[in-house]
């Protein structure tokens, strides 16, 4: 049983540093004088493609973390940081600046050091789950009512 425990607690160190050195490389690997950057501002100048390596590569990095035992309201963050990196990242010129500040990857790996050495983000993610569900539905509503109104405004141009 012990060695299992040892076998085990090896495994996620192993994975930790892997996770470490490939959000590394992502977010911080290249210098210009005090300023850092990784692959991903790079690569996302290849539209689509760029976009969706990185945010694969940030998906499996999460996935490895929850694989390890993190919980779910911290794999929920690092999915939250992951999807809003990938949405804003999208935007043309926008995103590709965006992607130089945004260190999506780095602020997971954050979440995972606060997680294991500070007990911090455990529980359930059913709060922010329903808080999300919460601003997806006031947005659905607000959309909702805005088509409404501008069709209402067409229908008395005729």
């Amino acid at each position: 049983m012990i060695k299992h425990v040892e076998q085990r607690k090896l495994q996620i160190d192993h994975d930790f540093r892997w996770v470490e050195r490939v959000a590394s490389l992502l977010d911080n690997k290249f210098s210009i004088g005090r300023f850092r950057f990784g692959l991903d501002p790079v690569l996302n100048f290849f539209p689509v493609v760029g976009q969706l390596l990185t945010f694969g590569v940030s998906i499996l990095l999460v996935l490895v973390m929850f694989r390890n035992g993190v919980s779910s309201k911290a794999a929920t963050k690092m999915l939250l940081n992951v999807i809003y990196d990938a949405i804003v990242g999208s935007i043309p010129l926008f995103g590709n600046i965006f992607d130089f500040f945004s260190k999506a990857n780095q602020r997971n790996v954050k979440i995972l050091k606060e997680y294991y050495y500070e007990d911090k983000h455990q529980g359930s993610a059913k709060g922010i789950l329903t808080a999300i569900f919460l601003v997806l539905l006031l947005f659905c509503i607000l959309v909702c009512y805005i088509v409404w109104i501008v069709g209402k405004w067409v229908i008395n141009l005729f």
